[in-house]
Protein backbone atom coordinates (compact mmCIF):
# COMPACT_ATOMS: atom_id res chain seq x y z
CA UNK A 1 0.00 0.00 0.00
CA UNK A 2 1.21 3.19 -0.79
CA UNK A 3 2.60 5.83 2.12
CA UNK A 4 -0.02 8.61 1.50
CA UNK A 5 2.36 10.84 4.27
CA UNK A 6 5.00 10.86 1.33
CA UNK A 7 5.83 14.55 -0.19
CA UNK A 8 4.13 14.83 -3.51
CA UNK A 9 3.96 17.98 -5.96
CA UNK A 10 6.89 19.52 -6.97
CA UNK A 11 10.12 17.57 -6.76
CA UNK A 12 12.40 17.84 -4.39
CA UNK A 13 15.82 17.31 -6.79
CA UNK A 14 14.92 19.31 -9.97
CA UNK A 15 18.33 20.20 -12.53
CA UNK A 16 21.88 19.05 -11.93
CA UNK A 17 23.12 18.21 -8.45
CA UNK A 18 27.14 16.84 -9.62
CA UNK A 19 28.66 14.03 -7.91
CA UNK A 20 31.83 16.21 -6.47
CA UNK A 21 35.71 14.47 -6.71
CA UNK A 22 38.03 15.25 -4.02
CA UNK A 23 40.76 16.96 -4.97
CA UNK A 24 44.35 15.64 -3.59
CA UNK A 25 47.47 17.59 -3.63
CA UNK A 26 50.64 16.19 -4.03
CA UNK A 27 50.92 14.37 -1.52
CA UNK A 28 47.92 12.55 -1.94
CA UNK A 29 45.88 14.02 0.43
CA UNK A 30 42.32 15.73 0.46
CA UNK A 31 42.51 19.63 -1.06
CA UNK A 32 40.02 20.97 1.13
CA UNK A 33 40.92 24.60 -0.77
CA UNK A 34 40.80 23.03 -4.08
CA UNK A 35 37.44 21.32 -3.09
CA UNK A 36 36.02 24.68 -1.95
CA UNK A 37 36.65 26.45 -5.34
CA UNK A 38 35.64 23.15 -7.35
CA UNK A 39 32.37 23.41 -5.65
CA UNK A 40 32.19 27.70 -6.52
CA UNK A 41 33.00 27.11 -9.90
CA UNK A 42 30.37 24.60 -10.66
CA UNK A 43 27.43 26.59 -9.06
CA UNK A 44 28.93 29.49 -10.69
CA UNK A 45 28.14 27.78 -14.18
CA UNK A 46 24.56 26.98 -12.97
CA UNK A 47 24.48 23.57 -11.14
CA UNK A 48 21.44 23.40 -9.01
CA UNK A 49 23.41 21.56 -6.30
CA UNK A 50 26.19 19.40 -4.94
CA UNK A 51 26.46 15.39 -4.16
CA UNK A 52 29.73 14.89 -1.46
CA UNK A 53 31.26 11.48 -0.59
CA UNK A 54 30.36 9.39 -3.15
CA UNK A 55 31.97 6.89 -5.44
CA UNK A 56 33.22 9.72 -7.81
CA UNK A 57 34.08 11.62 -4.13
CA UNK A 58 36.97 8.35 -3.58
CA UNK A 59 34.70 8.03 -0.17
CA UNK A 60 36.62 4.14 0.10
CA UNK A 61 39.63 5.43 0.55
CA UNK A 62 39.16 8.41 2.66
CA UNK A 63 40.07 7.81 6.66
CA UNK A 64 37.18 9.17 8.89
CA UNK A 65 39.19 12.58 9.68
CA UNK A 66 39.70 13.12 5.99
CA UNK A 67 36.10 12.14 5.35
CA UNK A 68 34.81 14.54 8.06
CA UNK A 69 36.59 17.78 6.56
CA UNK A 70 35.52 16.57 2.92
CA UNK A 71 32.00 16.86 3.67
CA UNK A 72 32.09 19.85 5.92
CA UNK A 73 34.07 21.90 3.50
CA UNK A 74 31.32 21.15 0.49
CA UNK A 75 28.42 22.28 2.93
CA UNK A 76 30.63 25.30 4.00
CA UNK A 77 31.40 26.69 0.11
CA UNK A 78 27.43 25.37 -0.95
CA UNK A 79 26.60 28.95 -0.15
CA UNK A 80 22.99 27.76 0.32
CA UNK A 81 22.76 25.72 -2.48
CA UNK A 82 21.57 22.03 -1.34
CA UNK A 83 24.14 19.30 -0.58
CA UNK A 84 23.60 16.03 -0.86
CA UNK A 85 26.11 13.45 0.97
CA UNK A 86 26.78 10.15 0.73
CA UNK A 87 26.67 8.15 3.76
CA UNK A 88 27.64 4.61 2.30
CA UNK A 89 29.86 2.36 4.51
CA UNK A 90 30.60 -0.78 5.39
CA UNK A 91 28.41 -1.32 8.24
CA UNK A 92 24.67 0.06 9.22
CA UNK A 93 26.04 1.49 12.14
CA UNK A 94 28.95 3.29 10.08
CA UNK A 95 26.02 4.70 7.12
CA UNK A 96 24.25 6.09 10.65
CA UNK A 97 27.31 7.63 12.09
CA UNK A 98 27.91 9.33 8.87
CA UNK A 99 23.91 10.12 7.99
CA UNK A 100 24.06 12.00 11.63
CA UNK A 101 27.48 14.06 11.45
CA UNK A 102 25.52 15.02 7.81
CA UNK A 103 22.28 16.43 9.23
CA UNK A 104 24.76 18.54 12.13
CA UNK A 105 26.90 20.32 9.30
CA UNK A 106 23.89 21.16 7.26
CA UNK A 107 22.76 18.38 4.68
CA UNK A 108 19.83 18.65 2.31
CA UNK A 109 19.89 15.33 2.37
CA UNK A 110 21.54 11.71 2.09
CA UNK A 111 22.94 9.46 -0.67
CA UNK A 112 22.51 5.81 0.68
CA UNK A 113 23.38 2.26 -0.58
CA UNK A 114 21.88 -0.65 0.50
CA UNK A 115 24.26 -2.97 2.72
CA UNK A 116 28.01 -3.02 0.86
CA UNK A 117 29.75 -6.38 1.34
CA UNK A 118 27.40 -9.14 1.38
CA UNK A 119 24.42 -10.38 -0.41
CA UNK A 120 21.59 -9.42 2.76
CA UNK A 121 18.48 -10.64 3.19
CA UNK A 122 15.27 -8.48 2.54
CA UNK A 123 14.60 -8.52 6.21
CA UNK A 124 18.57 -6.78 6.63
CA UNK A 125 18.23 -4.24 3.82
CA UNK A 126 14.91 -2.96 5.28
CA UNK A 127 16.47 -2.68 8.71
CA UNK A 128 19.38 -0.74 6.98
CA UNK A 129 17.38 1.77 5.64
CA UNK A 130 14.82 2.22 9.14
CA UNK A 131 17.93 2.75 11.03
CA UNK A 132 18.93 5.56 8.34
CA UNK A 133 15.42 6.68 8.03
CA UNK A 134 15.53 7.15 12.15
CA UNK A 135 18.72 10.05 11.23
CA UNK A 136 15.80 12.47 9.83
CA UNK A 137 16.61 13.65 6.84
CA UNK A 138 15.12 13.10 2.89
CA UNK A 139 17.03 9.90 1.71
CA UNK A 140 18.16 9.22 -1.77
CA UNK A 141 18.49 5.27 -2.55
CA UNK A 142 21.25 4.65 -4.79
CA UNK A 143 20.28 1.49 -6.96
CA UNK A 144 24.31 0.62 -8.39
CA UNK A 145 24.23 -3.22 -9.14
CA UNK A 146 27.37 -2.60 -10.42
CA UNK A 147 29.08 -1.60 -6.92
CA UNK A 148 26.65 -3.76 -4.14
CA UNK A 149 24.95 -7.15 -4.75
CA UNK A 150 21.00 -5.54 -4.23
CA UNK A 151 19.03 -4.59 -6.93
CA UNK A 152 17.20 -1.95 -5.58
CA UNK A 153 14.08 -3.21 -7.82
CA UNK A 154 10.46 -1.42 -7.89
CA UNK A 155 8.84 -3.62 -5.98
CA UNK A 156 11.66 -3.86 -3.09
CA UNK A 157 12.11 0.00 -3.01
CA UNK A 158 7.95 -0.09 -2.84
CA UNK A 159 8.27 -2.76 -0.06
CA UNK A 160 10.41 -0.07 1.64
CA UNK A 161 7.13 2.63 1.26
CA UNK A 162 6.22 2.87 4.65
CA UNK A 163 9.73 4.79 5.77
CA UNK A 164 8.24 8.47 5.56
CA UNK A 165 12.33 9.85 4.94
CA UNK A 166 12.61 7.62 1.98
CA UNK A 167 11.71 9.80 -1.22
CA UNK A 168 14.05 9.42 -3.67
CA UNK A 169 15.51 7.06 -5.99
CA UNK A 170 19.29 7.11 -8.10
CA UNK A 171 18.64 4.73 -10.66
CA UNK A 172 21.97 3.39 -11.86
CA UNK A 173 20.94 -0.07 -13.17
CA UNK A 174 21.52 0.90 -17.04
CA UNK A 175 18.21 -0.53 -17.66
CA UNK A 176 16.33 2.76 -18.94
CA UNK A 177 13.08 0.67 -18.47
CA UNK A 178 13.20 0.97 -14.76
CA UNK A 179 12.42 4.62 -14.83
CA UNK A 180 8.79 4.00 -16.19
CA UNK A 181 8.39 1.17 -13.81
CA UNK A 182 9.40 2.99 -10.70
CA UNK A 183 7.34 5.75 -11.84
CA UNK A 184 4.38 3.31 -12.05
CA UNK A 185 4.98 1.13 -9.25
CA UNK A 186 6.36 3.54 -6.26
CA UNK A 187 5.76 7.33 -5.20
CA UNK A 188 9.48 8.05 -5.53
CA UNK A 189 11.13 10.86 -7.09
CA UNK A 190 13.64 8.93 -9.85
CA UNK A 191 16.49 10.73 -10.30
CA UNK A 192 18.77 9.86 -13.45
CA UNK A 193 22.37 8.06 -11.99
CA UNK A 194 24.15 7.07 -15.55
CA UNK A 195 25.19 10.49 -17.27
CA UNK A 196 25.01 8.12 -20.44
CA UNK A 197 21.84 7.01 -20.02
CA UNK A 198 20.80 10.71 -18.82
CA UNK A 199 18.68 12.01 -22.02
CA UNK A 200 16.05 8.86 -21.93
CA UNK A 201 16.04 8.84 -18.50
CA UNK A 202 14.57 12.51 -18.28
CA UNK A 203 12.37 11.51 -21.49
CA UNK A 204 10.90 8.55 -19.40
CA UNK A 205 10.45 10.61 -16.42
CA UNK A 206 12.90 11.34 -14.36
CA UNK A 207 13.28 14.92 -12.55
CA UNK A 208 16.34 15.24 -11.66
CA UNK A 209 20.20 13.97 -12.71
CA UNK A 210 23.20 13.17 -10.43
CA UNK A 211 25.74 13.59 -12.69
CA UNK A 212 29.98 12.25 -12.56
CA UNK A 213 31.32 13.68 -15.51
CA UNK A 214 29.43 17.42 -15.50
CA UNK A 215 32.68 17.77 -12.94
CA UNK A 216 34.14 18.57 -16.36
CA UNK A 217 31.73 19.71 -18.51
CA UNK A 218 29.04 21.65 -16.37
CA UNK A 219 27.84 24.27 -18.63
CA UNK A 220 27.11 21.68 -21.48
CA UNK A 221 25.48 19.48 -18.91
CA UNK A 222 23.19 22.18 -17.64
CA UNK A 223 22.07 22.79 -21.15
CA UNK A 224 21.59 19.33 -22.31
CA UNK A 225 19.19 19.35 -18.87
CA UNK A 226 17.24 22.35 -19.73
CA UNK A 227 16.55 21.36 -23.60
CA UNK A 228 15.67 18.36 -22.66
CA UNK A 229 12.74 19.65 -19.57
CA UNK A 230 11.61 21.65 -21.99
CA UNK A 231 11.12 19.31 -24.88
CA UNK A 232 13.81 20.51 -27.50
CA UNK A 233 14.52 16.97 -28.73
CA UNK A 234 16.31 17.56 -31.74
CA UNK A 235 18.88 19.87 -30.15
CA UNK A 236 18.88 18.05 -26.91
CA UNK A 237 19.71 14.68 -29.03
CA UNK A 238 22.41 16.68 -31.02
CA UNK A 239 24.46 17.98 -27.94
CA UNK A 240 23.66 14.51 -25.88
CA UNK A 241 25.42 12.84 -29.20
CA UNK A 242 28.38 15.15 -28.83
CA UNK A 243 28.53 14.37 -24.99
CA UNK A 244 28.26 10.72 -25.36
CA UNK A 245 32.08 9.69 -25.75
CA UNK A 246 32.83 11.40 -22.40
CA UNK A 247 29.76 10.51 -20.30
CA UNK A 248 30.00 6.87 -21.44
CA UNK A 249 33.04 7.19 -18.64
CA UNK A 250 30.51 7.15 -15.84
CA UNK A 251 29.48 3.46 -16.49
CA UNK A 252 33.50 2.18 -16.47
CA UNK A 253 35.98 1.69 -13.41
CA UNK A 254 37.38 4.30 -14.98
CA UNK A 255 35.13 6.58 -14.22
CA UNK A 256 36.86 9.29 -11.01
CA UNK A 257 40.55 8.80 -13.18
CA UNK A 258 38.44 10.04 -16.39
CA UNK A 259 36.89 12.59 -14.53
CA UNK A 260 40.12 14.26 -13.11
CA UNK A 261 41.95 14.00 -16.19
CA UNK A 262 39.56 16.04 -18.05
CA UNK A 263 39.36 18.51 -15.54
CA UNK A 264 42.81 18.87 -15.83
CA UNK A 265 42.55 19.26 -19.89
CA UNK A 266 40.16 21.86 -19.20
CA UNK A 267 42.17 23.87 -16.94
CA UNK A 268 40.84 22.85 -13.32
CA UNK A 269 43.73 20.25 -11.97
CA UNK A 270 42.16 18.19 -8.95
CA UNK A 271 45.29 15.93 -8.55
CA UNK A 272 45.22 12.49 -8.96
CA UNK A 273 43.42 9.32 -7.29
CA UNK A 274 44.49 7.60 -4.70
CA UNK A 275 45.29 3.96 -5.14
CA UNK A 276 44.22 1.35 -5.58
CA UNK A 277 42.84 3.80 -8.89
CA UNK A 278 45.84 3.75 -11.38
CA UNK A 279 46.25 6.80 -13.77
CA UNK A 280 44.16 6.40 -17.17
CA UNK A 281 46.28 4.76 -19.79
CA UNK A 282 47.56 6.99 -22.65
CA UNK A 283 44.83 5.58 -25.40
CA UNK A 284 42.26 6.93 -22.56
CA UNK A 285 44.02 9.70 -22.56
CA UNK A 286 43.66 10.45 -26.06
CA UNK A 287 40.12 9.67 -26.30
CA UNK A 288 39.47 11.98 -23.71
CA UNK A 289 41.74 15.01 -25.26
CA UNK A 290 38.94 14.42 -28.49
CA UNK A 291 36.29 14.13 -26.99
CA UNK A 292 37.21 17.62 -25.83
CA UNK A 293 38.65 19.19 -28.54
CA UNK A 294 35.26 17.61 -30.25
CA UNK A 295 32.80 19.64 -28.01
CA UNK A 296 30.36 22.09 -29.63
CA UNK A 297 31.12 25.94 -29.39
CA UNK A 298 29.46 27.26 -26.62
Amino acid sequence: MANTEKPSGDPRFPGIYVAMVTPMNAAGDPDCRRLAEHAAWLLSEGVDGLVVAGTCGEYASLDAEERARVVETALGAAKGHPVIVGVAAPSTRAVVHWATHAKHHGAAALMALPPLLYRPTSEEVEAHFAALNAVGLPIIAYNNTHDTPVDLTPEVLQSLAHLKNLVAVKEFSGDVRRISALIEQTELEVLAGADDLVLESLLMGATGWIAGLTNVIPRESVHLYHLARAGRLEAARDLYRALLPLLRYDSTPLLVQAIKFGMAERGHDVGGTRAPRLPLAPHHQAAIRAALAALPAE
